[in-house]
């Protein structure tokens, strides 16, 4: 299994948690309120809209969670973020991306520096590990959804470029660009997904061992405590063995 779909079945565990599922809610509320307000507020004429609204579908972010803060996006909350993203190097040279949204860049930065430094990491210049993944839609579904065959022909006729289907589920990749239009088609054929996103795919992985996977953690964990960070994205692999004692 890729490192990345490891670390996306961490994730998923540690959002379960009570405290980094309420930081979980007012990051996707965030990325609601942001999308709103560079576009339409209806979903519906507003496809980044539409994908936030549907990935906190997704994470069981509450209705009246994303109708407020779609509402706040019409009262003038919303306009002074910026989007931001930093790279870097965590434990044993493996590649980090940070993508931040704020209200104030020397905060963000100042913070964002100083985590990875407290955690074993370096804070690079923009481009010295982006590198090493591609912008692409990510798309989950349920194994129960189809077999791999049914998912594949789904997938082709939507317009994807790849699909990987396990025991747990499968996962459709598509064009950034065309994410908005292939998940339609996918929710047309096969019913809701479990999540649509933007991602950075890693086109290179590195590999790690139980030491360095614990340093990483930690460092991820740090990361995504800070209330700008939105999201985080490395190119670890580990084997199934230390996958399994952490």
């Amino acid at each position: 299994m890729a490192g990345h779909s490891k670390w996306a079945n961490i994730q998923h565990r540690k959002n379960r948690q009570d405290s980094v599922r309420s930081k979980l809610f007012s990051k996707l509320a965030k990325e609601i309120t942001v999308a709103a307000k560079m576009g339409d507020p209806d979903p519906d004429k507003n496809p980044r809209l539409r994908l936030a609204v549907k990935e906190a579908k997704s994470q069981s972010v509450p209705k009246d969670v994303i109708d407020r803060a779609i509402k706040k996006s019409q009262v003038g909350e919303g306009e002074d973020y910026e989007e931001i993203r930093y790279e870097g190097y965590g434990p044993n040279g493996v590649a980090v991306i940070v993508e931040a949204m704020t209200d104030n860049r020397n905060r963000t930065a100042s913070n964002v520096r100083s985590t990875f430094t407290k955690n074993g990491g370096n804070l690079g210049e923009t481009g010295s590990v982006g590198f090493m993944f591609d912008r692409k839609g990510e798309i989950e579904y349920p194994a129960e959804v189809g077999d791999a065959d049914t998912v594949l022909m789904a997938a082709i006729e939507a317009g994807a470029e790849d699909v990987e289907s396990t025991e747990e589920g499968h996962t459709i990749w598509c064009a950034d660009t065309d994410l908005n239009e292939v998940a339609t088609a996918l929710e047309a054929e096969l019913g809701e997904s479990n999540s649509t996103k933007l991602v950075w795919k890693p086109t290179t992985t590195t590999e790690m061992d139980l030491e360095n996977m614990e340093k990483l953690m930690k460092l991820v964990d740090a990361l995504e405590d800070d209330d700008d960070v939105q999201r985080v994205t490395t190119n670890f692999e580990a084997s199934d063995e230390v996958m399994a004692q952490l």
